[in-house]
């Protein structure tokens, strides 16, 4: 079977009908989504929960998305962050959206663990340390941008900054990273 063409807000608008289009959408951001929890937590169960709560409110909230505020891709990973600062907050995760659509919570076996601890063992972990590493608001602008790939006056509304402080930080921390990769041979 191809893989599905169709842009993300294609899906995402495909899935109140279709149910493989939202299927698509899921298998198309689960990893990343997922990847960037675990490296939040630390805690690879408390990611899996997280993510699973925030595919159930997307799914829940389809009609909430607005194509005019960012990407697909930033929508979620801000319902994720939203969820994991719920969490951080409650003590536990909240899982509201899963029980209204019937979804029973999935214990981890060892192999979902594993799994999960593959997703951080390429590469792209010593990247996404080295960001952790930068200063915060070079990391605040470089994830909002790049991973979340949310536009600039957007992230500018959010930080109470300019657009030219947040392309100054997302531009710096860029900057950094890639004469951290140089300097590490790669």
């Amino acid at each position: 079977m191809p893989p599905d063409r169709r842009t993300d807000e294609e899906l995402l608008a495909a899935s109140r009908t279709e149910p493989e289009a939202f299927g698509v959408l899921y298998r198309r951001h689960v990893r990343p989504l997922l990847a960037y929890l675990v490296r939040r937590t630390g805690r690879p169960e408390l990611a899996a929960d997280i993510c699973a709560e925030t595919f159930a409110t997307v799914l829940e909230r389809l009609d909430a998305y607005d194509e005019a505020r960012g990407h697909v891709r930033g929508w979620l990973f801000s319902i994720a962050s939203n969820a994991l600062v719920d969490a951080v907050r409650r003590g536990q995760v909240e899982d509201r959206a899963r029980r209204r659509l019937g979804i029973l919570p999935r214990a981890l076996t060892d192999d979902d663990l594993a799994r999960i601890d593959d997703l951080l063992s390429h590469e792209g972990d010593d990247v996404a340390a080295l960001v952790e590493g930068l200063p915060e608001e070079q990391r605040e602008a470089l994830v909002a941008r790049v991973v979340q790939e949310r536009d600039y006056g957007e992230i500018a509304a959010t930080l109470a900054v300019s657009e030219a402080v947040v392309r100054q930080r997302v531009s710096r921390g860029l900057r950094v990273l890639r004469g951290q990769l140089r300097g590490a041979g790669r």
